[in-house]
C-alpha cells in the first residue's frame, strides 16, 4: 500500500503528499490507536510538570511512516486543545535534508496533512543543515529525519529547542536494521584502504533510547507494534518559581521583566557591577549548562549597561564568540532590550537574518571575530560560549580590555568549559589586577530541571563525561611512574567498559576548546581510529590519545593526489604529498596522533611524554613514521621537539574558530621516512623565513620563534661585499637609519635566524622577537612597540643592538671597523 514513488520533481513529491493525506483520513490501527491513548496520559503530565516526551517512529516504508508522524503531531495537538492546555498556536519544527528526496517527500507529505488536519499546529520548515542557525529559538515539537544520516551534533542542537511538555519525533529506519545502516555521516569517515565504517554509535544511541525509560517511546510501523512504552510518572507540578525583581535593583525593571528564572535575574544584577571603573580589571564569568538562558542574560545585561553608561557619553560594546552564528540568542535580546528602553536602535544583519550590529545614536553594540576583537577599543566586551575560543585568544581579550562579561556552557553541544575553567579562570584567579566574579546558573529556561530528555542527550552523545578522581594513591603512582600504557578498541569501550569511555572523554572536554557531540560517533565508527591510554595501577584514566593510521596509498592513488583538491583521512600524506611533490611518501604507512591529552592535576608530569614514547614504541614495528597536528603555540611546540618531532607543514591561513595556524609535525620510524624528513624540514624553514614577510607577517613572533627554532640550515654564512659592509656600519656606529638601510640588515638577520637553534644564546629573547617582527616580518613601528609594550626609542635601541651583536660575531664588524674610511 505504501510504496515511496521514486525519481526526482515537484510533480512527484505532490502525489506523494496527496496519497499520505488521503491514506490518513480512512487509514486505522487499532494498535496505534491504543499507543497514541497510552501517549495521551504523557501528554497530560507533560504540560504541568514541563517535561518532554520522545516518540520514535521506525519503519522502512517511508510513506507510512510519515502518515504515522502525521497522525501523531495532529493527535498531540488534539490532546492539548481538548483539555485546555494550550491556548496559543504550536510551532513545530521540521528540518528536512535538501540532499535526499526521501526526505523531501516525507516533509510535503507531512506538511499537507497538518495543514488540513492540524489545527492550531505550524510546521516551520527548514534544511536540516541550518540547524545551528536557530539556537536560542524555541518550539513546541520538532521532527527530525534519521533515516539517512544520523549526526550527533543535530542532535544535540534541535533536542534543545523544544520547550517543556513538548514533542520530540524521530523518524528512523527498520529498527533491528538500523545498526549497520550506512548513513551520510559514517560514509564520510571511510579512508583509503577501508570499505566500511564500524556499526557501533547507532547501536549505543539506540540502547540508550532503551534504557532511558521515563517519557520516551519507541513504535515499529513494520510490524505496527510498541518496542518501547516510556515511564510516564505521576505529574508532578513544575517547581519553577515566580521571577522575583529585587528592589535595589540600577537597571530599569523593564530590563528584568524580560528574564524568565530566577538564575537569569540574578545575571542580569551582577553584570550592573561593570557600571563602574575601576584601577584593576573586572571579569564577570557566567556559567551554566545548555539552555540555562546565560547567553540572553548577556544581551538584556548588556542593553542595560547601554543605558546606564551613554549618560555621561557615547558607548561602545564588542560582542565575541566562536561564529557569528552562536551570539544570535545574545544579539537578539540584546535588540529586544533596546527596543524596551527605548533605544532608537537599528539591527544590521547579514545573510540568512544573522544580527551583526544593533546601532543607536547613544550606544553602538557590534560583533566582531575573537582575533578582530583583542586590539579594538571598547568600553565592555561580551564574549559569549568563551569555551569554545583558544585559551591564547582567550588571554589576549582579558590583556587588552578593561572590562569584560564572559559566558560559557559547561556541558552542551557548543563544547564543554572544563579546560576554560582550568586554565584560563586560573590564571585570572591568581592575577592581582583583575578583580574576578563567578555566577552559576543551574535552572533550565526552556523545560523541567530533571527533563528526561535532557538526561537521555547528555548520557547517549557523553555531554557530562568527567576526569576520574583521583585520590592520595593516584598521586602517588604518578609521582613513582607506575603507570600503565593499554590499547583500548573503541567498540570494547563502548559496550563494555563505559566507565572508562567517560573518563577518556572528560579529559578530552577539559583539554581541548572544540568538543561536539560529532567526536563520539566519530571515536565510535571510523575505522582507521584507535584509542591509547595511560591509567593508574587503580585503572583510573590519566592520559587518553586518539590515533588514526594513515598512508599505505597505492602508486597511483599518491600521484593522483598531487592534482586533487582534498582527500578523506591521510592528512600527513595528503599535505607532504601537495606541498613536497613527494607522492612516494603516500606508500609509507604512519599513526597520526589526532588527540592527545591529560588529566588537569597531574599535568607538567611527563605523563603525555610517556604515552607518546609507548605509542612510538608501539608503531616501530608496524608503520614508518608517527605525526600529529595541532593549532600552534610555543607550549604545544617545545612539546612535540622535546619528544623528538620536527615540523614538516603549516597551514597558509589561519583557523577561522581557534585564529591558530595549524602545523603537522613528524616523527620518522624506517630509512624511507627518515631520508625524506631531512628534506621536509629543511625546505619548511625555507619556505617558512622567506614566507614571513607575507603570508605569515601576522604570526605571534613568538611561535615564529619556536618554529624557526626547531630545525638548522647550517647554510654557511653569506658574505658581505666591502660596500655592504661599509653601509652596515654605518647603520650601527654612524648616522644612518633602519629605513635606508633594511636590505642589508634583512640580510644580516636572515644569515642568523636560518643557523637558529645554532647560536640561539647570541641574543637574548627580546632581541629576538624584534628581529622577527621588524625585520623578518616588516611590521611598522607602531605594530612593533604595541607587541613589545617600549617606546619606538627603545624599540630602535633594541635592534640596533641585536645586529651589532650579529655583525660582530658572523663578520667581525666593531665600532672601530672602518670608521670613516671608504670602500675604494
Amino acid at each position: 500500500m505504501f510504496i515511496m514513488e521514486k525519481g526526482v520533481g515537484k510533480e512527484k513529491i505532490k502525489r506523494s503528499a496527496e496519497k499520505v493525506s488521503y491514506e490518513l483520513g480512512k487509514w486505522n490501527s487499532s494498535n496505534y490507536l491504543r499507543f497514541l491513548k497510552v501517549l495521551r496520559r504523557a501528554i497530560i503530565a507533560s504540560q504541568c510538570s514541563r517535561k518532554r516526551i520522545m516518540v520514535v517512529l521506525s519503519g522502512s516504508d517511508q510513506e507510512k511512516v510519515a502518515l504515522l508522524t502525521s497522525k501523531l503531531l495532529i493527535y498531540y495537538e488534539e490532546v492539548l486543545r481538548e483539555n485546555w492546555l494550550k491556548k496559543n498556536r504550536l510551532d513545530f519544527l521540521y528540518p528536512f535534508y535538501d540532499s535526499f528526496e526521501e526526505s523531501k517527500l516525507k516533509k510535503e507529505a507531512v506538511k499537507k496533512a497538518v495543514k488540513e488536519r492540524g489545527g492550531r499546529l505550524r510546521l516551520v520548515i527548514t534544511r536540516i543543515e541550518d540547524s545551528k542557525k536557530l539556537m536560542g529559538e524555541t518550539y513546541q515539537g520538532v521532527v527530525i529525519d534519521l533515516f539517512n544520516d544520523l549526526r550527533p551534533n543535530y542532535i544535540g542542537i534541535l533536542t534543545g529547542l523544544v520547550e517543556g511538555g513538548g514533542l520530540i519525533v524521530a523518524q528512523v529506519p527498520p529498527w533491528d536494521e538500523w545498526d549497520t545502516a550506512l548513513t551520510k555521516f559514517k560514509k564520510n569517515l571511510v579512508t583509503y584502504g577501508y570499505e566500511r565504517p564500524r556499526d557501533v554509535f547507532i547501536r549505543w544511541f539506540k540502547a540508550k533510547l532503551i534504557k532511558h525509560k521515563e517519557n520516551i517511546f519507541i513504535y515499529d510501523a513494520d510490524n505496527d507494534r510498541a518496542i518501547s512504552i516510556g515511564e510516564i510518572k505521576t505529574c508532578e507540578k513544575h517547581s519553577q518559581k515566580g521571577v522575583e525583581i529585587p528592589r535595589d535593583v540600577i537597571f530599569p525593571k523593564g530590563l528584568y521583566e524580560l528574564a524568565l528564572t530566577n538564575d537569569q535575574v540574578n545575571a542580569i544584577r551582577e553584570i550592573e557591577w561593570l557600571k563602574e571603573r575601576s584601577d584593576k580589571k573586572k571579569v564577570l564569568v557566567i556559567t551554566a549548562d545548555r539552555g540555562r538562558g546565560k547567553s540572553c542574560a548577556l544581551g538584556i545585561g548588556i542593553a542595560g549597561l547601554c543605558r546606564l553608561l551613554s549618560e555621561k557619553k557615547r558607548v561602545k560594546i564588542i560582542v565575541t564568540s566562536p561564529s557569528l552564528e552562536s551570539a544570535q540568542s545574545l544579539m537578539k535580546l540584546a535588540n529586544e532590550s533596546m527596543k524596551v528602553l527605548g533605544f532608537d536602535a537599528k539591527a544590521l544583519e547579514i545573510a540568512q537574518r544573522l544580527i551583526k550590529s544593533i546601532l543607536s545614536p547613544e550606544c553602538n553594540i557590534v560583533y566582531r571575530e575573537p582575533r578582530a576583537a583583542i586590539n579594538e577599543p571598547a568600553d565592555i566586551l561580551a564574549v559569549d560560549e568563551a569555551s569554545g575560543l583558544p585559551v591564547p585568544v582567550l588571554y589576549k581579550l582579558w590583556l587588552n580590555h578593561r572590562r569584560l562579561m564572559i559566558a560559557t556552557t559547561i556541558h552542551g553541544y557548543e563544547g564543554a568549559g572544563r579546560g576554560f575553567s582550568v586554565r584560563f579562570l586560573g590564571s585570572i584567579k591568581n592575577s592581582p589586577g583583575t578583580i574576578l566574579k563567578m555566577v552559576e546558573m543551574g535552572e533550565p529556561i526552556r523545560y523541567a530541571r530533571d527533563d528526561p530528555i535532557e538526561k537521555w542527550v547528555f548520557d547517549a552523545l557523553l555531554l557530562d563525561a568527567e576526569v576520574a578522581q583521583l585520590d592520595e594513591q593516584d598521586i602517588k603512582d604518578v609521582d613513582a611512574g607506575n603507570l600503565n600504557y593499554v590499547a583500548y578498541d573503541p567498540e570494547y569501550l563502548f559496550f563494555h567498559d563505559e566507565n572508562v569511555l567517560r573518563q577518556i572523554f572528560g579529559i578530552y572536554i577539559q583539554a581541548h576548546y572544540r568538543n561536539e557531540p560529532d567526536d563520539v560517533a566519530l571515536i565510535a565508527d571510523a575505522p582507521h581510529y584507535a584509542i591509547r591510554v595511560v591509567s593508574t595501577k587503580n585503572g583510573k584514566i590519566v592520559s587518553a590519545a586518539l590515533v588514526a593510521e594513515e598512508g599505505g596509498l597505492s602508486e597511483e592513488f599518491s600521484k593522483f593526489l598531487l592534482l586533487e583538491d582534498k582527500t578523506k583521512g591521510n592528512i600527513i600524506p595528503d599535505r607532504i604529498i601537495k606541498h613536497y611533490r613527494l607522492h612516494t611518501f603516500g606508500i609509507l604507512r604512519g599513526w597520526r596522533i589526532v588527540r592527545i591529552a591529560t588529566h588537569p592535576e597531574i599535568q607538567n608530569k611527563g605523563i603525555g611524554s610517556f604515552l607518546v614514547s609507548n605509542i612510538y614504541n608501539e608503531a616501530v614495528n608496524k608503520y614508518d613514521w608517527i605525526g600529529s597536528g595541532f593549532g600552534v603555540n610555543k607550549k604545544l611546540l617545545n612539546f612535540w621537539r622535546k619528544n623528538g618531532f620536527a615540523v614538516v607543514h603549516i597551514s597558509p591561513d589561519r583557523n577561522p574558530v581557534s585564529g591558530e595556524y595549524t602545523i603537522l609535525v613528524l616523527k620518522s620510524i624506517s630509512k624511507r621516512s627518515i631520508k625524506m624528513q631531512e628534506l621536509i624540514a629543511r625546505v619548511f624553514k625555507e619556505k617558512l623565513l622567506d614566507s614571513l614577510y607575507d603570508t605569515y607577517r601576522s604570526m605571534e613572533d613568538e611561535t615564529a620563534i619556536a618554529l624557526l627554532e626547531s630545525f638548522s640550515l647550517q647554510e654557511p654564512i653569506r658574505p658581505l661585499t666591502p660596500l655592504e659592509k661599509q653601509r652596515l656600519w654605518a647603520y650601527l656606529y654612524g648616522t644612518m637609519t633602519y629605513e635606508t638601510t633594511n636590505d642589508i640588515i634583512y640580510r644580516v638577520a636572515k644569515n642568523y635566524v636560518e643557523r637558529l637553534p645554532l647560536g640561539s644564546d647570541l641574543l637574548d629573547y627580546s632581541e629576538k622577537r624584534m628581529i622577527i617582527l621588524k625585520v623578518m616580518q616588516g611590521r611598522n613601528w607602531r605594530d612593533v612597540t604595541r607587541e613589545l609594550m617600549v617606546s619606538k626609542e627603545r624599540c630602535e635601541l633594541i635592534l640596533k643592538s641585536s645586529i651589532r651583536k650579529i655583525a660582530r660575531s658572523f663578520y667581525d664588524i666593531g665600532d672601530s671597523s672602518f670608521g670613516y674610511v671608504g670602500f675604494l
